[in-house]
């Protein structure tokens, strides 16, 4: 298949690219600049010269594919608007034609779990920052001419990439890893490798309508995270507490993000789409890093 992908030389969607690009499929990866563009050219991606605003050249490629991910995210304000502008080009797009869609939502539309796991029948609170991926979701589960599937990713870590290489980063530079509010928080979290391979399972086996949460193994403690990036950072397990009221001044929403408790199950995937996660915890993945056996994609 030809395979259109937004974000392709993200985090999520460049590891999606690369694992559908290793089965044998062309990749129509949107480039929103030359940086990259030259980037997914490197791994043999067709480019689609750019961005999400540009509502037209969507439209046109995804008639010419054969199935598209949407995988390119922000989570400010304008990507708000930008996202459901872009999503809606696609859906015109691919109306009437039962071709594949595949949006990337998140777990943040469950909002604080407490200890009871979030299953994809649980009712989402989304955090303000995320609530309009909410709607989005329910307006392409309702296309009945489209097959649409919604993938809900965790905390995503691997390939160097994602929110706690924030707290490496701050170990390497400031001596020690800043964690919002207590660090008592859970984060459910995939390795962005075994995320592709739920992508690329949803691409063959998922039901239209379907929703699929991406995330693997046990809930950690963002103080455990952050303690384990402080040693693989050089900082000795250091950590300092950063209050959450001062953190929303830097970070808005996002501060609201980190700091939310969430237990995540993502046994539906596992049960139902054959979905196999083979790679290490997000402790193991700093573990190597501090060991200097980490492997970079």
């Amino acid at each position: 298949m030809n395979i259109m992908i937004t974000g392709a030389t993200g985090l999520i969607g460049g590891a999606v690219a690369r694992a559908l690009k290793a089965q044998g499929h062309g990749i129509l990866a949107l480039a929103r600049n030359e940086g990259a563009a030259e980037k997914a050219r490197a791994q043999g991606f067709d480019i689609v010269a750019g961005d999400l605003a540009d509502t037209a050249l969507l439209h046109s490629v995804a008639q010419r594919a054969d199935a598209v991910i949407h995988a390119a995210s922000s989570h400010d304000q304008r990507a708000a608007d930008l996202d459901r502008r872009a999503t809606h080009a696609l859906l015109d797009a691919l109306r009437g034609t039962g071709k594949r869609l595949i949006y990337t939502s998140g777990c943040l539309v469950y909002g604080a779990t407490g200890d009871k796991a979030a299953t994809e029948e649980t009712a989402c609170n989304p955090l303000p920052m995320v609530a309009w991926r909410e709607t989005l979701e329910r307006e392409i589960r309702a296309e009945q001419d489209v097959h649409g599937v919604i993938l809900r990713p965790g905390w995503v870590y691997g390939c160097g990439g994602g929110t706690a290489m924030m707290l490496l980063a701050e170990a390497r530079n400031e001596g020690a890893a800043r964690v919002i509010g207590t660090g008592d928080n859970r984060w459910s979290c995939v390795h962005t490798e075994d995320l592709a391979r739920l992508y690329a399972r949803a691409l063959t086996h998922a039901p239209a309508g379907s929703v699929y949460n991406g995330v693997n193994g046990a809930p950690v403690s963002l103080m455990e995270i952050a303690q384990a990036a402080s040693r693989a950072g050089g900082a000795q397990g250091r950590v300092t507490l950063w209050p959450i009221e001062e953190a929303r001044q830097s970070l808005r929403g996002f501060a609201d993000a980190i700091a939310c408790d969430q237990v995540i199950s993502g046994g539906k995937a596992q049960a139902e789409l054959g979905w196999r996660p083979v790679m290490g915890t997000i402790l193991q993945e700093f573990e190597a890093i501090t060991s200097g056996n980490y492997r970079d994609a």
